[in-house]
């Protein structure tokens, strides 16, 4: 049989904290049509990688981040407090100068970053509190200019409220027609709380409305008494919308006492609720009224992923007015998420890579492993496995997406020139013989 490519010697993700046997992938046509013991596939004429036990996984999935906003640092000025809020506020400066292109131009160079770096599947929250949704057309026209090497969704966000601001609810139903894929909202930043509540019935509406998921921004505070997840859960449950809602960020989780965490994560397992967790951002937005002891600013994740609910991480922000800094990679967000969230157990450093992964695919209802008949999309990492991709970050030597390769990073390692005139490569593993 002839294949159009074939990826030989890797070790599929998940290796289940051990080196997996080496595997060769077949693709034809789109499809993966055959996975076998590597050498048992002959070659046919097909375009071959050489993966040399190297870690091949499903792309990367960033679950959340802001498109229209990256690449905005400085512009007007910078976040000099660090807050969440002097965030807000500089955006909401930055939005009146928008233009269809300025979006464009900065939301694909930042899409290429995060494709450079493995990532197949991004779900982005637009921005709609603005009559002319310019961010919104413009990653409207995007989403179908790079259908080609990333899958992009859009999320209809209310960064000021929908009750609060003029004609939210008419704008969020606008963004729906013009075709956001999913339904956000951020009811802590209501006035109130009924008005916060008022804003989680009216998501549920529009989604009955239009049967689109939702995805919404929620309790993104240290305020312990900020608890709209609850509501979201419930609401879940009675429109019977498991599996299809996501609640990003939750940071208030951190301020809660045990006992209301306790029954919290019991409605939110029963409801099937995504919870997405962004450290990059939570860490140095969150905390910023306390003194000492510091709280962490993210959601309990080691606690939710070990009930049963499914947490993914996201980037959230690439250099603007909430973060300055990133560059689109999801295991720096992920390196992150596991020190923040003390997830350095061997069997915790292999759970936390599905969540940019098998977890976030999921909750994307996308493929979420590599098999059979299914899409051609995969990444080919640096590395021997999931615990050394977290360690590394390595580059990603291949991204398939249809089975047609749209990036790749040339395997060049560094070295060390001694003295004496000897040239010492360097891998950053560990030398035979070392310490387990």
């Amino acid at each position: 049989m002839t294949y159009e490519l074939i990826v030989r010697s890797v070790r599929l993700s998940p290796t289940q904290d051990r080196p997996g046997p080496l595997m060769d992938v077949a693709i034809d046509g789109g499809v993966i049509t055959a996975i076998r013991p590597a050498g048992e596939l002959a070659a046919g004429g097909a375009t071959e990688l050489s993966g040399e036990g190297r870690l091949c996984s499903i792309p990367f999935v960033d679950p959340h981040v802001h498109l229209d906003a990256v690449l905005t640092v400085g512009d007007p000025h910078h976040n000099e407090s660090g807050t969440l809020i002097e965030g807000i506020q500089t955006w909401a400066e930055r939005k009146k100068t928008l233009t269809l292109e300025d979006v464009k131009r900065r939301a694909r160079e930042a899409i290429f970053w995060e494709v450079a770096q493995g990532t197949g599947l991004i779900r982005s929250h637009v921005d709609v509190c603005d009559p002319t949704l310019v961010a919104l057309r413009a990653l409207l026209e995007l989403r179908d200019e790079l259908a080609d090497v990333v899958e992009l969704r859009l999320i209809a966000f209310p960064q000021d409220g929908v009750l609060c601001f003029p004609d939210g609810e008419a704008l969020m139903r606008e963004a729906m027609r013009l075709g956001c894929d999913l339904i956000g909202g951020i009811p802590h930043y209501e006035w109130t709380r009924e008005d916060g509540i008022a804003e989680v019935q009216f998501l549920f509406d529009l989604a009955r409305e239009t049967g689109a998921g939702i995805d919404l921004h929620c309790d993104e505070t240290d305020d312990e008494q900020s608890r709209f997840l609850e509501h979201v859960a419930a609401r879940t449950m009675r429109d019977g919308m498991q599996g299809r809602v996501v609640a990003g960020h939750t940071t208030a989780m951190g301020s809660y006492n045990d006992a209301y965490s306790f029954k919290l994560l019991q409605i939110l397992r029963r409801a099937g609720v995504t919870i997405v967790a962004n450290p990059l951002d939570n860490i140095v937005l969150q905390g910023r009224f306390d003194t000492y002891p510091k709280r962490r600013g993210m959601t309990r994740v080691k606690e939710l992923d070990r009930i049963g609910v499914n947490v993914v991480c996201g980037h959230d922000s690439i250099m603007d007015p909430w973060y300055p800094l990133g560059r689109g990679s999801m295991l720096d967000a992920l390196s992150m998420l596991v020190h923040v969230a003390q997830m350095t157990g061997r069997p915790e450093l292999f759970s936390a890579f599905s969540m940019i992964t098998g977890n976030a695919a999921r909750a994307s209802d996308a493929p979420a492993d590599l098999r059979e008949g299914g899409p051609a999309n995969l990444v080919v990492l640096d590395c021997e496995d999931e615990a050394e991709a977290i360690r590394l970050r390595p580059s990603c030597r291949w991204v398939v997406r249809r089975g047609r390769v749209v990036a790749e990073t040339p395997s060049l390692a560094p070295v060390v020139r001694r003295g004496s005139g000897e040239t010492v490569p360097v891998t950053f593993t560990r030398s035979p013989g070392g310490a387990d």
